[in-house]
C-alpha cells in the first residue's frame, strides 16, 4: 500500500504538467481587477478572516526568484489551486515591465544555466523569454592575467547545444509575470512592503489542511499574520522570504547568518561591438575577474570586479577612457596572452590520449574589441552571506534571502531558481499528503535538499576568489597548472561543465 501511495504521489507531482498550445491573448495577460493596492491575477479573490485576507502562501519579494516560485506553483496540478500573495512595492508587478524593442540592453543581466532553462520550460515560461532579447552561447574562454594558462569550454565537450544564456533581469521578470497571468492561479499582488510579522498570533483562525475545504477552524497560531506598510494586514499558512540579501522576513523571523564582505565592488554596464559576440569571456586580473558576456545583437555585458576606489574612479571616468580600460583589461594589460606557456603543448597531457577534448585545438582567442559604452555604469558591493537555517515553522527562505555569492561565475540567481524549483516540489508533496504546508518538518525537507548544494557552490566560488586575490610566483604556477588540467583532462573538463550547467553532483573523473 505504501509503495502504491508513493508511486501515485510521484506521478502526481512529476508526471502531470499543464500544456498550453498557444500563448495567452493580450487581454488575458492583463491584471484582472484591483482593489486599492491589491491586484488579483486571474482566479478568485482570497477568503478573509476578521476583514483580513487569508492566503495559503505569502511570497515576500516579487523579484525573479519569488516570481519563479509563484509561477511554478501555478503550473503544477497539485498546487495551482493554492491562494498566493506576492508582496512587493515594485510598480512593474502591477503595470508590467517596460521593455522597449531596439533600445540598448539593461546592464542588469543574468547568465542562466541549462538547468534553469529546463526549469523555465517545465513551467512554460521560457517561451516568453525567447520572444524578447536573449543570447545563447556555446563557448567560454577563461584565462589568467599572468599569461601562463587558459582554458576553453565548448558545449560539444558534453554533447550540449549551449553552455548558457544571458538574459536581462527585466526580461526574466516580465516573462515569469506573463506566465503567472496566463494561468488560472489565485494570485494577489500587494503593492506594499512588509513591516512586521507575527508567526503565532493569538487566537488566529485557520483552514483545514485540504486546500479545497472552505471550513475555518479556531486553532490559535495556525497562520502567520503579516502587517504591510500601507496599513493593511493578511494571514498565510506559509511565508516565503524571497526579498533579497537584506531580507526583512529573515530579520523578523530571527534567522542568523554568517558571511563577510569581499572589499570588492562590481562595475556592470552594457557595451557595443562592431559585430555580434557569441562567446562568454572571463579573465582573472589581480584586483578581480572581468567578464564579457554576449547579450544579443552587437551588445555585450561587462561585469568587472575591482577594489572600491577603482570602482568609483571607473564609474565617473570619461566614457572613451573607460572603453580603453576595458579593452586593455581583456587583452594586453598585466601580461602577455597565453600561448604554449611553461607547460609546453598538450603533449604534457599525452598520457590521457585518446580522450582529449576537441575545444583545446581551437587555441587562445582575443575577445572582440569594445567600441562604445551603451549604458550607464552601475556599482555594487560584493559579499558572501549564508543563513544558518532556511526554514522554521511558517517561514522559509529562498534566493538571496538565504545566500549571496560572488558573481565571478554568474551562479547566484541560478541557485535561487534551484531553491524555487525545490520548494515548489516540496509544497506539492505536502498538498498531496494532506499536510500543513507551513509545518517545519515539511520545510526542512526543502532545506535538506538545497543547503548542501548551495554551500558547495559558495565554497567553490569563494575559493576561486581567494586563489586569485594573491599575486605570488609559485601560486601563479599552480593556478596555471589548474587551467591546463581543466583544458586538457577531458573527464575533469566534462565534470566542470556539467556542474556549472546546473548538475548539483560533482562527478569528477566519471
Amino acid at each position: 500500500m505504501n509503495r502504491l501511495i508513493r508511486r501515485n504521489l510521484t506521478i502526481n507531482v512529476f508526471g502531470m504538467k499543464t500544456r498550453w498550445k498557444n500563448f495567452c491573448s493580450d487581454s488575458a495577460a492583463k491584471v484582472s481587477g484591483s482593489n486599492g493596492n491589491h491586484s488579483y491575477v486571474q482566479g478568485e479573490k482570497p477568503g478573509s478572516v476578521d476583514n483580513f485576507p487569508q492566503h495559503d502562501i505569502a511570497i515576500v519579494g516579487g523579484g525573479m526568484v519569488g516570481m519563479a516560485l509563484a509561477c511554478s506553483l501555478a503550473s503544477m496540478p497539485l498546487t495551482k489551486q493554492l491562494t498566493i500573495a506576492i508582496i512587493d512595492s515594485n510598480p512593474a508587478l502591477k503595470g508590467g515591465a517596460s521593455i522597449k524593442k531596439g533600445s540598448p540592453p539593461d546592464p542588469r543581466v543574468s547568465t542562466v544555466t541549462p538547468a534553469t532553462i529546463s526549469f523555465f520550460r517545465d513551467i512554460d515560461a521560457w517561451k516568453y523569454v525567447e520572444e524578447q532579447r536573449h543570447a545563447y552561447f556555446d563557448k567560454m574562454q577563461v584565462w589568467d592575467y599572468t599569461g601562463l594558462g587558459y582554458t576553453k569550454y565548448h558545449a560539444r565537450d558534453v554533447n550540449k547545444e549551449f553552455l548558457g544564456c544571458v538574459v536581462e533581469n527585466k526580461v526574466l521578470q516580465s516573462s515569469l509575470l506573463s506566465r503567472v497571468q496566463c494561468t488560472d492561479a489565485q494570485t494577489t499582488i500587494y503593492s506594499s512592503r512588509l513591516t512586521s510579522m507575527d508567526l503565532h498570533p493569538s487566537g488566529s483562525p485557520t483552514v483545514a489542511a485540504n486546500i479545497s475545504s472552505k471550513t475555518t477552524l479556531n486553532d490559535p497560531g495556525h497562520l502567520a499574520k503579516l502587517d504591510l506598510s500601507d496599513g493593511s494586514s493578511l494571514y498565510a499558512k506559509l511565508v516565503v522570504g524571497a526579498d533579497g540579501s537584506k531580507s526583512r522576513v529573515r530579520e523578523l523571523a530571527g534567522f542568523k547568518t554568517t558571511g563577510w564582505n569581499y572589499s570588492q565592488n562590481a562595475v556592470i554596464c552594457t557595451v557595443e561591438h562592431t559585430q555580434e559576440n557569441r562567446c562568454a569571456w572571463q579573465r582573472f586580473l589581480p584586483s578581480g575577474p572581468i567578464a564579457l558576456l554576449p547579450i544579443g545583437d552587437n551588445y555585450s555585458n561587462i561585469v568587472w570586479t575591482m577594489n572600491p576606489q577603482e570602482a568609483t574612479d571607473r564609474k565617473s571616468m570619461d566614457q572613451d577612457d573607460f572603453v580603453k580600460d576595458v579593452n586593455s583589461a581583456l587583452d594586453s594589460s598585466y601580461g602577455p596572452p597565453p600561448n604554449s606557456s611553461i607547460f609546453g603543448s598538450q603533449n604534457f597531457f599525452s598520457w590521457l590520449k585518446p580522450d582529449v577534448t576537441l575545444s583545446v585545438d581551437e587555441g587562445f582567442e582575443v575577445p572582440p574589441k569594445v567600441v562604445k559604452l551603451a549604458s550607464e555604469r552601475m556599482v555594487f558591493p560584493l559579499s558572501l552571506n549564508h543563513a544558518k537555517n532556511y526554514a522554521s515553522k511558517r517561514v522559509v527562505l529562498i534566493g538571496d534571502a538565504a545566500h549571496t555569492v560572488h558573481p565571478l561565475a554568474g551562479q547566484g540567481v541560478n541557485l535561487g531558481f534551484g531553491d524555487a524549483h525545490s520548494l515548489s516540489k516540496v509544497i506539492a508533496e505536502g498538498v498531496a499528503l494532506g499536510s500543513d504546508i507551513g509545518e517545519v518538518t515539511l520545510m526542512k525537507k526543502y532545506e535538506a535538499e538545497r543547503k548542501p548544494a548551495n554551500i558547495a557552490m559558495m565554497a567553490i566560488l569563494d575559493g576561486f576568489q581567494k586563489a586569485y586575490s594573491v599575486d605570488f610566483g609559485p601560486l601563479n604556477i599552480l593556478r596555471a597548472a589548474a587551467f591546463h588540467g581543466a583544458n586538457y583532462i577531458s573527464p575533469l573538463k566534462k565534470s566542470i561543465i556539467s556542474y556549472a550547467s546546473g548538475d548539483q553532483r560533482l562527478p569528477l573523473f566519471t
